[in-house]
């Protein structure tokens, strides 16, 4: 057996981060990460200097909670807000409703109209949302655009049946994969402590499904099961808040932890991410439990205690971001500011960098590579919420 709660080695880079606010650390500076038997030891060097000056710019506001953002043809965004159940289309400063879905998304809570992908080829639009037909739960939506980006229509439900008990961690991320026809889909365990490790439940889990009919793919570790195990890429998860797929095509997960031990997790088919709140739902256990038997799956950073409440993330892309350029871009809701972590080509830890520029919006929910390289943000802060857009100078 492994040694219990391998991560805490993991959160010691962030502890760090997090001091840095209590003793003037200046957030512009990249903390190395605290070497371990299970990490590459950073370069012992002054990373001052290793963010580029930030341009941070609104592109819409007026947004209520808005949990996602994409971009579709033409310069437009697609903006989906929680608790209105709407998606509008941005350009040029503007915002426009594509679609009203108050009558079918079910809002309570943590749960409403969360995550889109969007395909541009083919004018297809994906969402994860709360549904109350046929009982409360978190079902995955699909739709046709019309050429003019002004109206949805074809509409089919993919995915159903996640779990949710009040709205607490419904969820829910979409990561269209680059290298198949799969969507990925990240779940949260409805605060009921027996469903992350539950393969036939739906809830902490990250599934993978065929984009266009939601069968679960050929390839998925139980796919030849009756049960809806067949859907489960990985499992043992908390909260699973962002998705992202690295250039390398490996997928990884962000997860919200309890009251310590947000993770960033490299995702292994078929692995287990250790979170087993039981019996009822104890908090208290670690968040990546080594004494589970089998073999769990270590966090590839952790935020340790307290934590940041992580939520979206992107892989940063582009010769224009410097130092900054192939790290995964995290946004924090409690924390109020972006962390950039640099991973080596193993997946190892090597640095953290808190530009100064992203901490001064409030909470942060979803970061989105655009096309040019530059990253989309949400805010989540109420009803004057907005859409940023981040270009390195």
């Amino acid at each position: 057996m492994r040694p219990p709660l391998r991560t805490t080695s993991l959160s010691i880079a962030v502890l760090a981060l997090t001091g840095g606010l209590l003793t003037g650390l200046s957030p512009s500076v990249a903390v190395p990460a605290e070497p371990s038997a299970h990490q590459v030891t950073a370069p012992a060097v002054d990373r001052a200097a290793r963010a580029p000056r930030l341009k941070v710019r609104a592109v819409a506001r007026g947004l209520a909670n808005p949990w996602d953002v994409q971009q579709a043809p033409g310069g437009r965004l697609l903006v989906s807000e929680r608790d209105r159940a709407r998606i509008s289309v941005v350009r040029n400063g503007e915002r426009r409703t594509l679609a009203d879905l108050s009558r079918l998304v079910w809002v309570s809570g943590e749960t409403g109209l969360m995550s889109m992908a969007v395909d541009a080829r083919t004018r297809t639009v994906w969402a994860c949302h709360g549904s109350s037909r046929g009982g409360d739960h978190v079902q995955v939506s699909r739709w046709r655009v019309d050429a003019k980006w002004k109206r949805l229509s074809r509409h089919r439900t993919i995915l159903t049946g996640l779990p949710s008990t009040s709205g607490r961690h419904g969820g829910c991320r979409l990561l269209l994969d680059r290298a198949s026809d799969a969507l990925l889909v990240g779940t949260g365990d409805a605060a009921v402590g027996t469903n992350p490790r539950d393969l036939d439940s739906l809830g902490g889990k990250v599934l993978r499904v065929h984009r266009r009919t939601g069968e679960p793919m050929a390839d998925n570790p139980f796919a030849g099961a009756s049960t809806d195990r067949r859907f489960v890429w990985t499992y043992g998860h908390r909260n699973v808040q962002g998705l992202a797929q690295r250039g390398d095509g490996s997928l990884w997960s962000v997860e919200q932890g309890s009251y310590r031990d947000d993770e960033v997790n490299l995702l292994v088919p078929g692995g287990d991410y250790g979170w087993n709140p039981v019996p009822g739902y104890d908090e208290s256990v670690p968040m990546t439990d080594q004494a589970l038997p089998g073999e769990q799956q270590d966090a590839k950073w952790s935020s340790g205690d307290p934590t940041l409440a992580t939520s979206g993330a992107a892989w940063v892309r582009g010769k224009q971001w410097g130092r900054l350029d192939g790290t995964l871009a995290v946004a924090a809701l409690k924390a109020s500011r972006v962390l950039f972590l640099e991973f080596d080509d193993a997946g190892d830890l090597v640095s953290v960098t808190q530009p100064k520029q992203l901490t001064t919006h409030g909470r942060l929910r979803s970061v989105t590579s655009a096309r040019n390289g530059d990253l989309l943000l949400t805010t989540d802060n109420g009803d004057r919420d907005q859409v940023l857009r981040v270009s390195p100078r």
